[in-house]
């Protein structure tokens, strides 16, 4: 166990948690997209959209990255692989 979840376990259950932030190199770990997918993906609001918490600092949200996770059919009619190029 983490000292952050041991930390979020004695916190009383009114009181608002912390929300985990995540880098992008972290979000990268998770989702296994290069760094321009996972870009456009955000601009097309087909990811959830990152913070600046300091002019050179992006971070998301976990809570958020799981319930896109979670929301995520790999039946869905939206997605298809990109073109490349006429079949031979």
């Amino acid at each position: 166990m983490t000292e952050s979840q041991k930390a979020e376990d004695r916190a009383a259950p009114d009181e608002p948690r912390p929300r985990t932030m995540l880098s992008e190199e972290q979000v990268l770990a998770i989702v296994p997209v290069s760094p321009s997918t996972l870009s456009r993906m955000e601009k097309e609001g087909h990811f959830p959209k990152s913070t600046y918490i300091s002019p050179n600092r992006r971070i998301w949200f976990q809570d958020e990255i799981t319930a896109w996770q979670n929301a995520v059919n790999g039946t869905s009619r939206r997605r298809h692989r990109a073109s490349r190029g006429p079949k031979r």
